[in-house]
């Protein structure tokens, strides 16, 4: 075995964590809202206090997905908006600059969050030089990436972000939900916090809405300031969701590795049909940021794909058709699920009206092609 076990090893063995009390393999589910004092009123071996900032059902869960992106620590919030929130709060009376076209609810969060507009910068992910541009005359204090991007899939290199940010003295945010911790450990590329709706593919199942930082042991500043808001305004994730999102990350490695293999599949067809206008996937070689995917993704490129027809009729009409794919708004789980996502987006982003996002599951793929063939037919 390796000196550190490799990312499949850490998401089956949930990073080692059992139930030591009973020798279980599956740690227990720890409930209690508070804790006994001894009769010396010294707090038990835990250190635990009140469940709105300690349970260790929820520690494992944070363990895990530490280990996963190789970070020294992780906090778990219930969602991954919440997440987003108390790092882009830290931030807020300053300047902070976000990729465009990533996820419209980082966006919109950072328009609420920072209320002064000559405060808020946005950059092309494909444009490098306006990402120093955009540092160098503003020197934001927070930068919020997202590769591959959802839903159009563009690519950002998170080395050269990194090495921009640093040199103006900024934090590097990486939203990396796409990618997974299987395919992407943007800490080994320069980011200072990553960032995942864990209730997408890190659970898997469709059953968990959770959100999640994780961080090294520099540049902590930002996480730290996050990790105590939490704290404060009680933003825990239960510990049933908890004990979910780390049974589901047991097989986050193979759910990953399927996904993209079929999502690469699925991608090269869509490609050949003539009712197809476009695809989104950094897994094709045509992929305008494919060259930088394959340089920083590992073993595949992703579940997620978005592919264009004629216009928002057609869309809707090949959505309305597919019977084995299910009309629904998340992704990354077992489930191949389809949006047209013009119909939830503000129409300041632009969104291309016969746009439909897909997310790839874990059927088998010629039964997911069958169903969009028809459906396209």
């Amino acid at each position: 075995m390796t000196d550190k076990p490799l990312p499949a090893t850490i998401a089956a063995t949930a990073a080692g964590h059992t139930n030591t009390a009973t020798g279980g393999v599956v740690s227990a589910i720890e409930t209690a809202t508070t804790f006994v004092r001894d009769a010396d009123y010294r707090l038990p071996a835990s250190g635990d206090i009140y469940r709105r900032d300690n349970n260790q059902t929820v520690r494992e869960a944070e363990a895990v997905i530490a280990a996963l992106e190789g970070g020294s620590e992780a906090v778990l919030f219930p969602s991954g908006i919440a997440a987003l929130a108390a790092a882009m709060r830290v931030h807020a009376g300053g300047h902070v600059a976000v990729q465009r076209g990533a996820y419209y609810g980082t966006e919109r969060l950072a328009s609420e969050l920072v209320t002064d507009p000559a405060r808020l910068h946005f950059f092309d992910a494909g444009d490098l030089a306006g990402l120093e541009a955009v540092c160098a005359a503003h020197r934001p204090g927070l930068v919020a990436i997202e590769t591959p991007s959802n839903p159009l899939l563009t690519v950002i290199s998170i080395e050269a972000a990194a090495a921009i940010v640093h040199r103006h003295g900024g934090i590097l945010m990486v939203d990396s939900t796409a990618a997974t911790p299987i395919h992407t450990r943007p800490r080994a590329l320069g980011a200072d916090i990553v960032v995942h709706s864990a209730t997408k593919a890190l659970n898997g199942h469709s059953d968990v809405l959770a959100g999640v930082l994780v961080a090294g042991s520099e540049r902590r500043e930002t996480f730290e300031a996050a990790k105590a808001s939490r704290a404060l305004t009680g933003a825990m994730v239960s510990p049933f969701d908890a004990w979910l999102l780390t049974r589901g990350m047991r097989t986050l490695a193979l759910r990953a590795m399927a996904m993209s293999r079929s999502a690469l599949h699925i991608a090269h067809v869509l490609d050949a049909h003539p009712k197809v206008t476009r695809v989104h996937y950094p897994g094709l070689p045509t992929h305008p940021g494919h060259a930088v995917a394959a340089a920083q993704m590992e073993g595949g490129f992703g579940g997620l794909l978005s592919f264009e027809v004629e216009n928002a009729a057609a869309a809707l009409a090949v959505a309305g058709r597919v019977s084995l794919i299910k009309r629904a708004t998340s992704l990354g789980g077992v489930e191949s699920m389809i949006e047209h996502r013009a119909s939830i987006e503000p129409a300041h982003r632009a969104i291309p009206p016969g746009l439909l996002r897909l997310s790839v599951g874990i059927e088998a793929v010629d039964d997911l092609v069958a169903d969009l063939a028809q459906a396209l037919a």
